[in-house]
């Protein structure tokens, strides 16, 4: 299966600015659905990951000339194969030449034109075989079986061309089986099939319309075929993506933030996998499924999840808490960085990249957005063990030790980098907030507070430093590289060169460190490091990471810099919904070529909520909010924010030369407050 190439520019000339948008392809239609009206002769294709409980879709499509090209790679994450591993799953890929053959009169049409596409949740591709017919392809996954729909209709369109013609329509399809675990499944053997249901004849009067249906399942031989409702399962997607934008929506002036913002928390949810471990928040892309990282499933999501109050994303959530917590020990051995295969075993190749400070901070923000006091007791147990964990391999720099980092040695990072001990960081003053709403005794979280000034200002004295010309944070001490093989050999030079700018500089500033804001903030939007795809994992290197970009625009705005983040974050959103390979954030180029992986879709929500909104939990039922409201917006608001307990709107709005904080529910309002802009509201619910 071919997967599009989106080719990086990094020239030193380009950007001193936010790059200027590129010519939108796409739009965004009245309903909040994005559509590509095809011209004749354009020659464009792009994938998109859709997922369910049971299957996972990535879907390649594109237009050469009008005509269609169309492949799917279908992934069954819960059909494993042994030895048992992260990719231990069955997938299948069927790509053009398994497509049915639309028979028209007896004549197999071959002037079938793409006239436009669209996309909600729910893909839709448009066209025509000449004037006559009308056709829509439509594809999607199924809610909690292992198959993927694709809805082929057909209409006579014989009463716009002025004609009673009566068409008989057939689809010619030879049904593609492939068979898996014939020695190694764990559960099978297995079968992989696509074939269209019932592809019989039908004749159709002027205006009349067929529709066929085409699956992709998966079974184990003993199972019978898979039955599928079409009109059930149709009905169950749209409505599960209507619940997902129903919660948390953002309204600003700005119709393209918030349209990536709606389609960003459809990615987030979806990408949960019902495992015989539990639910399980999926990476995706294509090979991460029915496993969990501590950073995409411990740092990056959890805390997000709260906000949109979807049961399965906080049920992922807490599982995956729970499975971290399973390694738990008296020895402080560390937890591994990921359990896979439905949680039966684990990777821990990297060894320790920060996984516990990671678990440390995710954890400890969930619990706190979640208002839920029993499931606080239950992961506190995890979240005391990871703190002293970081607390035992604080080093004789006073900053945290760890063996690599969370892109396990693509990079060099030393034996300690600045996002373990910022992440760290964040972790004590969440546990001191968290652990005074659970009575825990004051003489340890006296001394968490104590251990957080301690670190802060090991941050700025080991990692603070001139890098570039910037006045920021080197990463870490390339004079102690990485053990690791791979990072020596990709970075042999390293140590002869002077530091480089590291995207990642941008950590501190999501975790209220502002001491060097400004030359950090000046070298990230920098030509040495922001390109048109957002920030370079290094500096003169073309690999970029989503995560880092994600977490940098939230930092700015947190910083207060928020004209600066603002245009940006307008930027990035216009190219990531609207451009060429749309419509989420992505993982990473060029490794996995930008997959739409769930957890960076959380990571972009996390901009508003963190960022543009300022929440920060402060207790089950409490936060503080520093809004960073841009200059040329008279107001914006999150409309049914489900954490802290609670469903409620929170609208920051001008008054005067001060912002207004309103909260209120179900058309009360439970607190309104004015500051002074860049001051804090402290909000209790």
């Amino acid at each position: 299966m071919r997967f599009p190439v989106f080719p990086l520019v990094l020239a030193a000339s380009v950007l001193s600015v936010p790059c200027a948008p590129a010519q939108a392809r796409w739009s965004i239609a009245d309903d909040g659905a994005i559509t590509w009206p095809v011209k004749s002769t354009e020659a464009h294709d792009d994938n998109v990951e859709m997922t369910g409980r049971k299957v996972s879709v990535i879907v390649t499509y594109g237009v050469t000339n009008g005509a269609l090209s169309l492949g799917e790679f279908v992934i069954f994450p819960t059909f494993r194969t042994v030895p048992q591993g992260t990719r231990s799953h069955i997938s299948a890929k069927f790509a053009a030449g398994d497509e049915p053959r639309i028979v028209v009169n007896g004549v197999e049409l071959t002037n079938s034109v793409v006239t436009g596409v669209r996309q909600k949740g729910v893909l839709e591709i448009h066209g025509r075989i000449g004037d006559g017919i009308a056709w829509t392809r439509t594809i999607f996954p199924s809610t909690d079986q292992p198959a993927v729909i694709e809805i082929i209709s057909l209409t006579n369109n014989s009463v716009v061309t002025r004609s009673d013609e009566v068409v008989t329509i057939r689809l010619d399809d030879t049904p593609k089986a492939v068979r898996a675990g014939l020695t190694n499944g764990l559960d099978g053997p297995y079968l992989m099939s696509a074939q269209v249901v019932d592809p019989a004849e039908r004749k159709l009067k002027p205006g009349e319309s067929v529709t066929y249906v085409r699956v992709f399942s998966a079974r184990r031989t003993t199972e019978p075929v898979v039955t599928i409702d079409v009109a059930a399962e149709l009905q169950a997607r749209t409505a599960s993506i209507a619940n997902y934008l129903d919660k948390l929506r953002l309204e600003t002036p700005d119709k393209v933030l918030n349209n990536a913002f709606a389609f960003a928390k459809i990615r987030a949810a979806e990408s949960i996998i019902l495992t015989k471990g539990g639910l399980m928040h999926a990476p995706g892309g294509g090979r991460y499924y029915a496993a969990i990282w501590a950073n995409d499933q411990g740092e990056y999501g959890p805390p997000f999840f709260p906000f949109l109050g979807d049961a399965t994303g906080n049920l992922a959530a807490s599982n995956a808490f729970r499975l971290f917590a399973t390694y738990l020990n008296p020895d402080y051995k560390p937890i591994p960085s990921s359990i896979v295969a439905e949680g039966v075993t684990n990777w821990h190749g990297a060894g320790d990249r920060g996984d516990m400070a990671m678990l440390a901070y995710g954890a400890s923000r969930y619990v706190l957005a979640s208002g839920d006091r029993e499931l606080a007791m239950q992961e506190w147990p995890l979240i005391e063990w990871c703190l002293e964990y970081c607390h035992r391999k604080i080093d004789t720099n006073g900053v945290v030790a760890s063996d690599a980092d969370e892109l396990e040695n693509r990079f060099p990072s030393g034996r300690a980098n600045l996002c373990t001990s910022s992440l760290y960081y964040d972790a004590l003053n969440s546990a001191v907030d968290l652990g005074k709403e659970l009575g825990k005794p004051q003489s340890q979280l006296d001394r968490y507070a104590e251990q957080a000034g301690a670190i802060r200002g090991a941050i700025e004295n080991f990692f603070g430093a001139e890098v570039e010309g910037f006045h920021t944070y080197r990463y870490f001490d390339k004079s102690v590289p990485s053990v690791n093989a791979r990072a020596l050999q990709r970075h042999k030079h390293y140590a002869d060169e002077p530091d480089h700018l590291r995207a990642w500089i941008c950590i501190p500033l999501t975790v209220g460190i502002f001491d060097r804001k400004e030359g950090t903030i000046a070298a990230l939007f920098s030509p040495r490091l922001w390109t048109p795809d957002g920030l370079a994992t290094e500096a003169g290197d073309t690999v970029f990471w989503d995560r880092s970009t994600l977490y940098a625009l939230r930092g700015v705005f947190a910083s207060g810099e928020t004209e600066k983040a603002l245009a940006y974050l307008q930027a990035y959103s216009q190219r990531r919904l609207l451009g060429e390979h749309v419509p989420y954030p992505v993982e990473a180029y060029p490794e996995g070529n930008q997959s739409h992986l769930g957890a960076e879709s959380a990571l972009y929500c996390r901009i508003y909520t963190e960022g543009l909104f300022g929440i920060r939990p402060t207790g089950l039922h409490s936060f503080t909010c520093t809004p960073r409201l841009p200059k040329d917006w008279p107001s914006m608001a999150l409309r049914h924010v489900r954490a802290f307990g609670n469903d409620f709107d929170l609208t920051i709005s001008r008054a005067g030369d001060k912002l207004k904080v309103d909260v209120s529910a179900g058309g009360k309002m439970l607190k309104s407050v004015e500051i002074a802009e860049g001051d804090t509201a402290r909000i209790d619910l």
